[in-house]
């Protein structure tokens, strides 16, 4: 069988770090191995919240990376809200400030009414102008986009138009029922374009894609349109040997962004009590954050008395991760307190999987995540404002930890490693280009 082509258009490629960037890295890892030759389109200079060097030895030997210059208003922003040229900008709406001011506020604004689907939307036109031409002298076989931001899904709307290339849509996260789509403080016409745009991309495209049921469902029901679902996983790489922890202290790790929305206020009033409670506990418990941490979190952690007993990990690069949660006694699986959070099926899951570590998650026990959690018998879930559940979990996992009975099941864990989800991924692009 010959091999085909795919262009895949995304934002997010190493040296950018952060988990937006590991879904198509993986894929694109993986793909040759299933009759296809990926070609990656992105910017040479995006604005990327955090750089990981380490994963680049994930991009395969010989990979076409087409890097062209993406004009920005972040600049702009920063100097408007009088940040330095060299800050990263945070997402999600986190902040490690006391309060946003009003210049922050007033760019909120903007970023929801004036940047129509994103602050990309400025690379549009020059990509499907650079994109046309290049596929006249290098034909392929399959177009996907990867969003957000979801200008990459108009380069490729209107590239398939114009050269009757079957397109993939890719959907890591929700466009206009995401978790902080309300905070954007949208004018009715502008709320109302961002669901026109959404609704052209998602009938316009030959293959949806979406990274779990809730969102299948969602655009069903919006849209009519029968997405496939491909989580996201974990790449059996990154975790060649998983050791039990050791470790002497009962340590519960976060690893990722905690923004506002994720800040489970009955879990901290929860473990300030044990802590009071228990001297046991209280002598061994580590609570350890891997990456940022809005200022809202840290005063509620210090508010409960916990402060002596936190770690804080800005970030480490992705080959560390293994390691951090190998090591942790529990991992937290935290889920925006928001009226989408059924559907919310974040990329850590899958490589707290891969750990082999006991899964706390705080969230909807009839989500996405908390049915996950039940098939593999990886975990335990518990909702958001419960605080007697998360305290009586806490006090079985403590006790556990103390027998050294701290362990999961494990069970079909297999079907979400990447090389699996991309021969899933390779079978939706031959169907779609037969």
């Amino acid at each position: 069988m010959a091999r085909k082509r795919v262009l895949i258009i995304t934002y997010y490629w190493p040296p950018g770090g952060g988990a937006g960037v590991q879904r198509w890295l993986k894929f694109v890892k993986y793909l040759s191995k299933f009759g296809w030759d990926p070609i990656v389109y992105t910017p040479s200079n995006g604005e990327m919240p955090v750089i990981d060097y380490s994963l680049e030895r994930d991009v395969p030997d010989g990979l076409t990376v087409i890097r062209k210059p993406i004009w920005e208003p972040y600049q702009l922003y920063k100097i408007f809200i009088g940040a330095k040229k060299s800050e990263k900008i945070n997402t999600g709406f986190l902040t490690e400030k006391r309060r946003p001011g009003i210049a922050q506020r007033l760019s909120v604004w903007l970023r929801g009414n004036i940047f129509i689907p994103d602050a990309r939307c400025f690379w549009i036109r020059p990509s499907v102008s650079y994109l046309s031409k290049w596929i006249k002298e290098n034909p392929i076989d399959a177009i996907v986009s990867s969003g957000p931001p979801h200008s990459m899904h108009l380069i490729a709307q209107k590239l398939a138009s114009k050269t009757n290339i079957p397109w993939l849509a890719d959907f890591r996260d929700p466009w206009t029922n995401i978790d902080y789509y309300r905070q954007l403080k949208l004018s009715t016409w502008a709320d109302k374009r961002h669901h026109q745009l959404e609704k052209m991309v998602v009938t316009s495209a030959d293959r949806v894609v979406v990274v779990g049921s809730g969102m299948h469902d969602e655009f069903l029901q919006s849209h009519g349109v029968d997405s496939v679902v491909i989580t996201n996983g974990y790449d059996a790489d990154d975790f060649p040997v998983i050791a039990t922890s050791s470790n002497s202290h009962f340590v519960v790790s976060h690893v990722g962004t905690l923004v506002p929305s994720r800040n489970p206020l009955q879990l901290w009033i929860a473990l300030g009590e044990l802590v009071k409670e228990n001297q046991e506990f209280k002598n061994v418990f580590r609570l350890r954050f891997t990456g940022k941490v809005d200022v809202s979190v840290v005063d509620a952690i210090n508010s409960n008395g916990l402060n002596s007993h936190v770690e804080y990990v800005e970030y480490l690069p992705h080959d560390k991760v293994a390691n951090e949660l190998a090591s942790s006694s529990v991992l937290l699986l935290i889920l925006n307190d928001t009226p989408n959070s059924k559907g919310i099926l974040t990329g850590k899951l899958f490589e707290y999987l891969a750990a082999k570590r006991p899964i706390l998650c705080l969230g909807p026990m009839d989500g996405d995540a908390a049915k996950v959690l039940t098939e593999t018998e990886a975990g335990f879930t518990a909702e958001f404002h419960d605080k007697q559940a998360i305290k009586k979990l806490l006090v079985d996992l403590f006790s556990r930890f103390q027998t050294s009975t701290l362990c999961v099941g494990n069970r079909s864990v297999e079907q979400y490693s990447r090389e699996q989800l991309t021969r899933k991924l390779a079978g939706v692009l031959d169907e779609m280009t037969r």
